[in-house]
């Protein structure tokens, strides 16, 4: 029987308490410690519980820890866990800046452990099935996408419920859900080469913006919109928070709020899924971890590789600044190889 990887979670809040379900469902994984301010949420969480990431990393004996908390720790962890020589999957947003986000890989290769980012958008069963058709030539040559988000907690005097700390962010919609698809965009073709942005405050309570118009331009030729905003539904609605399509010269895949997927307007792809979050992508993010530790394969979201979205959304806010296209190469040409 193959010995099961010993992990540790740091961060037991909204998400936290989603990726801990998703591991105790994997079964060469045993979360056995868990970091929390409120210790009593990681008591609840793993057999050995505390306040303080560094003892916790002194006492316990670890292969990887998975780092749930908020950007601005990120860093912080990650030089934590590459002195004990841990592997590490981290959630989005990478990081609060640019530099921080380069700063964790170079401390990440330095100390030579595998670092991942945790976007698992482009692990919801819909987007791998239009990869498949798209990959497949199902549609031709693709033309053009078009994700439009939606999720209605996003007005009012108390928005965003289940993450109210989002109030205070002074970069929200684009830096917290558009860089999914931001994500998903360059999974399904290639990388962005110029954004232009368009973004606004529509809940005068919040500190960021609230509303955002993308178009992104790829290397292939392949143009795209993304439309976010958090005020409405899509209908029907379900878990791919929103609807996506993906027109090429010969057919259309569209991908309904229900997850389900059509080709021309036919069912190819009915989202049968119950289980876990929005598709089971928490769960297909952690297996695909576990696999890549076990075996030596690289991640799809292996950090460095990530720096590429984390460029598209900094592109993203310095053509909302400039009113001007901008590209993502900017950032990451430099530091990618």
């Amino acid at each position: 029987m193959r010995t099961r990887l010993r992990g540790a979670l740091i961060g037991c809040g909204y998400f936290g308490q989603i990726q801990l379900e998703a591991w105790r469902r994997i079964p060469e994984v045993e979360i056995v410690a868990a970091c929390d301010l409120d210790l009593e949420k990681a008591r609840r969480a793993a057999p050995s519980a505390y306040q303080s990431a560094e003892e916790m990393l002194e006492k316990e004996r670890l292969n990887f820890v998975d780092i749930a908390t908020r950007a601005d720790s990120h860093l912080r962890l990650v030089e934590l866990a590459a002195r004990h020589g841990l592997a590490v999957i981290c959630q989005k947003p990478m990081a609060n800046t640019w530099d921080e986000a380069v700063a964790m890989v170079h401390t990440a290769e330095r100390a030579g452990i595998r670092l991942m980012i945790h976007e698992n958008w482009r692990w919801q069963p819909w987007y791998r099935e239009a990869k498949r058709l798209i990959d497949a030539g199902e549609i031709g040559q693709p033309i053009s996408y078009l994700f439009r988000t939606r999720q209605k907690d996003g007005a009012g005097p108390q928005p965003y419920p289940q993450q109210p700390y989002f109030v205070q962010m002074p970069r929200l919609l684009i830096y917290e859900t558009l860089v999914h698809h931001l994500d998903t965009a360059r999974f399904l073709f290639g990388e962005i080469e110029l954004i232009y942005a368009r973004a606004r405050k529509v809940n005068p309570i919040i500190a960021g913006e609230d509303q955002a118009s993308l178009v992104l331009v790829h290397a292939g030729g392949v143009q795209g919109v993304i439309d976010g905003h958090r005020f409405s539904e899509v209908f029907p609605s379900g878990p791919a928070m929103g609807e996506a399509i993906f027109e090429g010269d010969r057919a259309v895949i569209s991908v309904r709020g229900t997850g389900d997927v059509y080709l021309d307007g036919t069912l190819v792809w009915e989202n049968r899924v119950r289980q876990g979050y929005r598709g089971d992508s928490v769960w297909a993010t952690q297996r695909h971890f576990v696999e890549c530790l076990l075996s030596g394969a690289p991640f799809e979201t292996d950090a460095r590789e990530y720096l590429k979205t984390f460029a598209a959304t900094e592109a993203a806010y310095e053509s909302v600044r400039t009113g001007c296209s901008v590209s993502p190469r900017n950032w990451w040409e430099a530091v990618v190889k």
